[in-house]
């Protein structure tokens, strides 16, 4: 009888120690969940635009048009875009539908690209509204493809920080234009990007 009652005692204060042991790993064990969210959140959001050759198009696009245009428009253009992009992005995070996302994608390389070739010199709030409407879009497709794990706040900062480096890409290309046969190397990537977008559109090439 002793010996049952003392086995019971034992039972109940191992059960009282690993839920005690429990409790204080618990804050240890969420800040490692939390941070390896957040780790993920990051990369996958900077991977994300970076991997995609349909948005990788578009933003260098931007970098090159923007130094193809000058200042202002050569850091106007790619801050309009990631910032805009962001809000296209937590609209796809909400579940907010928008019409025709790859579709739109894929024309934002063309028209971008077509401006380039073409040499288009529009006044510099047109060129901000075109980059812009084209930014929502692509971070929608960023928003609803944000991975169940990852944290939203760190896969934003990532494909932000990744659009930036596609821009600046872009513009550093886009310097060319100071020599005269820079201008027309500037042209055909531009003319390049404007095809690639056509094979966005119709499935030649994957994105």
């Amino acid at each position: 009888m002793f010996s049952h009652t003392t086995e019971s005692q034992n039972m109940k204060f191992l059960n009282l120690k690993a839920f005690t042991t429990l409790l204080l790993m618990m804050p240890v064990l969420a800040f490692a969940h939390s941070e390896q969210g957040i780790a993920g959140g990051f990369v996958s959001g900077f991977t994300h635009p970076i991997f995609g050759w349909d948005h990788v198009a578009a933003m260098v696009a931007v970098g090159l048009w923007g130094a193809f245009l000058g200042k202002p428009a050569l850091w106007l253009l790619p801050v309009v875009f990631p910032v805009v992009m962001a809000v296209g992005g937590a609209l796809g995070v909400l579940g907010i539908d928008l019409p025709h996302v790859e579709t739109v994608i894929a024309a934002s390389a063309i028209v971008l690209g077509a401006c380039i070739a073409a040499a288009l010199r529009p006044p510099l709030w047109v060129a901000a509204v075109v980059v812009a409407a084209f930014a929502i879009f692509h971070g929608h497709a960023h928003g609803t493809e944000l991975p169940d794990a990852a944290n939203p706040f760190a896969f934003a900062g990532g494909f932000v920080l990744g659009t930036g480096l596609m821009h600046i890409a872009g513009i550093a290309i886009g310097y060319l234009v100071r020599w005269s046969w820079g201008v027309k190397i500037v042209r055909g990537l531009g003319g390049v990007i404007a095809v690639a977008g056509v094979g966005f559109l119709f499935g030649f090439i994957a994105a």
